[in-house]
């Protein structure tokens, strides 16, 4: 085959072959791992997996930047990179549940937890949600307080797929209403309906079910949703809530995530909020000798870095109150609004990220001059 194709040797005799072969055979083998590693059921009890990068002496990069991400087990993202990805590549993913049991930590999936008073445990993180059990069991020592906005949300799912956020302003005959949508998978999106209380009530969705609603909304937005119907998964109109907890550890409990704090869907931060205190968890326990000090490391450290996105996020929630207002605005003009509306925007920053858009709002504000 050397011969054949004129290569010339830069190793041991037969190195060449022996790559082709070891890789065709790696490769073969993923492929049947991949495959049983997609059994549903199997999904169920592992539902996450984490790239590990194999500790080559001469790597890929790109192979060392993917290196730790965790990802859901039924993400589109593993169809093109689950290793190995190229010749010679040694990259492995890590079921995150077979990584527990290694250390010896009891998975429970799927267990309920009544009453976290009584978890036998040296550490009770409460990653559960706005409505945390965790944090109601010691509600007087985390201190939460709770708000919410006046605009009413409802959160549906498109067949249109959107190629990326976008907002959709419309004028109804019962006033101004807004969809974000955006796409999620190949062909769904998300697509949520908001609206200010004056136009939830006049349109009838208090007295409308779920499906009604979708309906109404299907048919209000129906020149963005080239005519197909919204789908509903308990898409019920909401206000959405404010939270914020003036003690983010209490005893040997911790609170994380939307358990903490909220951040209004407009800025897209939940998630990265809640991985974001994950990490600074890890990190003080990390690096403290004991749990006490990691614990007040975290309540620190941690709470006044969030505080920072959840009050942009609370500025641009804000803003949407009144963006019935703003629409009346000329197009440039709203749009130059709508970027400032957290707060964390400066014209400096806008000239840097979008300068075509910047030098055209300076051109349109000094024509209307």
């Amino acid at each position: 085959m050397v011969k054949k194709n004129g290569w010339d040797y830069k190793g041991e005799r037969n190195w060449r072959t022996r790559v082709i072969y070891t890789t065709n055979m790696s490769t073969t083998y993923a492929a049947g791992r991949l495959a049983q590693l997609k059994d549903p059921e199997l999904q169920k009890v592992a539902p996450f997996w984490m790239y590990r990068h194999g500790g080559s002496s001469d790597p890929r990069p790109q192979h060392v930047k993917w290196d730790r991400l965790v990802l859901r087990a039924n993400d589109p993202w593993w169809q093109t990179h689950y290793p190995p990805n190229g010749w010679g590549c040694r990259c492995t993913i890590q079921i995150l549940t077979e990584r527990a049991r290694g250390l010896d930590v009891p998975n429970r999936i799927g267990t309920a937890v009544d009453d976290p008073v009584d978890l036998d445990a040296d550490l009770v993180v409460g990653a559960d949600g706005l409505n945390s059990l965790v944090r109601s069991a010691f509600e007087t020592q985390f201190k939460p307080t709770m708000d919410y906005f006046d605009n009413r949300f409802a959160w549906f799912g498109a067949t249109v797929p959107f190629d990326t956020l976008t907002q959709t302003f419309i004028e109804t005959e019962f006033g101004p209403m807004n969809a974000h949508h955006y796409r999620f998978a190949p062909d769904r999106s998300t697509f949520i309906v908001e609206c200010e209380d004056a136009t939830f009530r006049k349109a009838g969705f208090d007295g409308l079910g779920e499906e009604a609603s979708a309906e109404r909304c299907s048919a209000l937005f129906a020149d963005v949703l080239n005519g197909t119907k919204l789908v509903t998964n308990k898409s019920m109109w909401r206000r959405f809530p404010k939270l914020w907890c003036e003690n983010w550890v209490a005893g040997k409990h911790v609170l994380l995530g939307d358990a903490v704090h909220t951040a209004h869907f407009s800025i897209g931060s939940g998630t990265r909020l809640a991985l974001e205190d994950a990490i600074a968890l890890v990190h003080a326990l990390a690096e403290h000798p004991s749990l006490e000090q990691a614990l007040q490391a975290y309540q620190q450290q941690r709470p006044p870095i969030a505080r920072k996105i959840v009050d942009a996020a609370n500025t641009s929630a804000t803003w949407y109150e009144t963006f019935g207002e703003k629409m009346g605005l000329a197009p440039m003009d709203f749009a130059h609004d709508y970027l400032m509306r957290s707060g964390r925007m400066t014209e400096e920053k806008l000239r840097q990220i979008a300068p075509q858009f910047a030098a055209d709002h300076a051109a349109h504000r000094a024509m209307a001059d």
